[in-house]
């Protein structure tokens, strides 16, 4: 069963299969997928940036979502906190929060070990550390967008839940929660076509995605032009498949929403 479920993947394969898009350009192509070819690199490289993408979109949301809340507290500590958390990360380049993240967090931890006798070299995992960069960067940006759609629902909203004896936190799932996805659904929607394009960052690291691989390809066959072309037909289509199912998950929210 392994074994046809296998193939079935192989035969879905929408860049190495049957009627994929490398396979379009014949196997004697340079974007032959196999030996001949760099199509197995280049399609390893769309599922780390895929992968990479939707591992960070969850990460970044939460911390984004307390972002909001914190920049909404009555407590001036958190409010100053989240200002000076999105206005850092706002400010800074994402490539240089990269660095920060991948090189700060080595030499950080070296020198947590090196304080109880540990002098091994510690390297950090680049799928790990761009993701954490990524979501940093998310995150900021993510919390004004909520924070936002939190000052867009009515006050009296969290009161009807006081009235009808819900605790905050049952209102803020039942009641709050619902409409602040709503509001803020578009705005996030063009946050996570921007973090599709971030990711291009994370081959400064080493992380093998579609920049990095075709990069490789690039000088080693000397098509700089054809392979780059190539990681931005990738990156458009991508981007297109994104904006049609976040157009339906829109779609359907503006029915639920008219339904009620």
């Amino acid at each position: 069963m392994s074994g046809f479920f296998s193939a079935l993947l192989s035969a879905l394969d929408p860049l190495c299969g049957p009627v994929g898009l490398f396979s379009l350009f014949g196997s004697g192509s340079i974007v032959a997928c196999g030996e001949t070819g760099w199509g197995d690199e280049i399609a390893f490289g769309v599922k780390v940036t895929i992968t990479l993408a939707l591992a960070t979109l969850p990460v970044g949301l939460v911390i984004g979502f307390l972002i909001a809340l914190a920049a909404q507290s009555e407590d001036k500590l958190l409010r100053l906190a989240a200002g000076i958390y999105t206005t850092i990360f706002r400010g800074l380049p994402e490539l240089l929060t990269l660095f920060i993240v991948y090189y700060g967090l080595q030499i950080l931890i070296q020198a947590v070990l090196a304080s109880f006798g540990y002098d091994g070299r510690v390297e950090i995992n680049a799928f790990f550390a761009g993701m954490a960069a990524l979501a940093v960067v998310f995150s900021s940006y993510s919390s004004e967008v909520l924070l936002s759609a939190f000052r867009a629902i009515p006050r009296g909203q969290y009161e009807a839940g006081d009235a009808l004896g819900l605790h905050r936190s049952r209102t803020m799932l039942l009641v709050i929660l619902p409409q602040l996805i709503r509001i803020a659904l578009p705005g996030l929607t063009n946050l996570w076509l921007i973090l599709l394009k971030d990711t291009s960052y994370v081959s400064v690291i080493g992380l093998a995605d579609i920049l990095r691989q075709t990069g490789i390809a690039a000088r080693v066959s000397k098509e700089a032009f054809f392979f780059y072309g190539i990681a931005c037909l990738l990156y458009l289509i991508l981007a297109l498949v994104s904006s049609v199912g976040l157009g339906f998950i829109e779609r359907w929210a503006k029915r639920s929403e008219g339904r009620r």
